[in-house]
């Protein structure tokens, strides 16, 4: 049967913009190739025209020189031609990538949005409200069992404030009565009135005076004895 109908041949895949960029790149090097070997050989007729007076020979340089520049601007025509191939390639290239970029980008949104919309039905506000109202709660528990274990021990319940404030006003003036470190209640009562003053009582002697005396009461008694 294979030698009547033959093998069905595989068919090749169409050539992609790379390639046929690519393809059209390299006949392009070679036009510029070819362009700089005229470019070349008219400089050397030229050269040679200048050097040669008029007449057969000069009229000959001439016509090559002419033949040469056909095939220049020919080859000019080619690579302008191939230039202009690129070009529509890579603007057709830019397309099929922003393209395919943006099929990329709308392949992520929609996994992603897919993503989103399974998250979103596992996380709902209200149990959000009730973990907030949960958290809550258990601040207000805690604060309450760091007032009790902050507590006083051996305080008693029935000690009047206003006695409290009176002793701590008071505390309050003494502190204020201190005269250059000396607590209130060592310092001399400037009230009192002076007793000796008011008796008006003689000072006491001093030591010399009550010698004098002495000796004075002396003599009195051996005058006396005498007698």
């Amino acid at each position: 049967m294979k030698r009547v109908f033959g093998v069905k041949k595989d068919k090749e895949p169409p050539p992609s913009i790379q390639d046929a960029t690519d393809r059209i790149s390299k006949r392009g090097d070679t036009v510029d190739e070819k362009l700089k070997k005229l470019d070349a050989e008219l400089s050397r007729y030229k050269e040679q025209i200048k050097k040669t007076r008029p007449g057969p020979a000069q009229e000959a340089l001439k016509s090559r020189a002419m033949r040469v520049l056909k095939q220049k601007r020919m080859y000019e025509g080619q690579r302008d031609m191939l230039y202009n191939q690129t070009f529509n390639l890579d603007q057709v290239a830019f397309a099929s990538e922003g393209l395919k970029d943006a099929q990329q980008t709308m392949t992520a949104l929609k996994s992603a949005n897919k993503e989103l919309k399974g998250m979103m039905k596992t996380v709902k506000i209200q149990d959000i409200d009730n973990l907030q109202d949960e958290m809550m709660d258990m601040m207000d528990m805690s604060n309450e069992i760091q007032e009790t274990l902050g507590r006083s021990y051996n305080v008693p319940d029935d000690i009047d404030e206003d006695e409290l404030m009176g002793e701590l006003d008071a505390l309050e003036a003494d502190m204020g009565t201190e005269a250059d470190g000396v607590p209130s209640y060592l310092q001399p009562d400037k009230e009192e009135p002076d007793l000796d003053a008011e008796l008006n009582l003689p000072t006491a002697p001093s030591g010399n005076a009550t010698a004098a005396a002495g000796r004075a009461n002396s003599q009195v008694n051996f005058i006396y004895l005498q007698f």
